[in-house]
């Protein structure tokens, strides 16, 4: 290969990985904002004390007391794995972060911010994501 071919296909490459950053937003629509007005779940879901997953639309519902029910991302603060189980506590799995479910606060690392909670109402046995 020639010194220009490669020169080329490293700038080429650079390129791409400058394109590919530039995809990463913070102004792109995230899988909640489809839901926002919408039942999510039932509050039979979500058991007392614990919570539930729901993966494909990236959120955590937890009910810490008796009637008060939460909503937060379920993606990790840490490295952005999904959440994939709900105890007495959020819990990652990937990097074993945990949060609280009544405040989504962290409560073992390695994450150092709280998860992006959701207001939610509830109505009869219907839970909402809120606007």
């Amino acid at each position: 290969m020639t010194r220009r071919r490669m020169l080329g296909a490293t700038g080429a490459a650079g390129a791409v990985a400058a394109g590919a950053g530039a995809c990463s937003s913070t102004n792109e629509p995230q899988p909640q904002d489809s839901l926002r007005g919408t039942v999510v779940a039932q509050t039979s879901d979500v058991p007392q004390g614990s919570g539930t997953v729901l993966v494909d639309d990236k959120l955590v519902l937890t009910q810490p007391e008796q009637g008060e029910f939460q909503a937060y991302s379920a993606v990790c603060t840490h490295a952005g794995c999904t959440i994939q189980e709900v105890t007495e506590r959020i819990r990652c799995l990937c990097h074993g972060s945990e949060f609280d479910i009544a405040t989504g606060e962290v409560v073992a690392g390695p994450a150092n911010d709280p998860l992006e909670k959701f207001t939610v109402s509830v109505d009869g046995t219907d839970i909402t994501l809120e606007d």
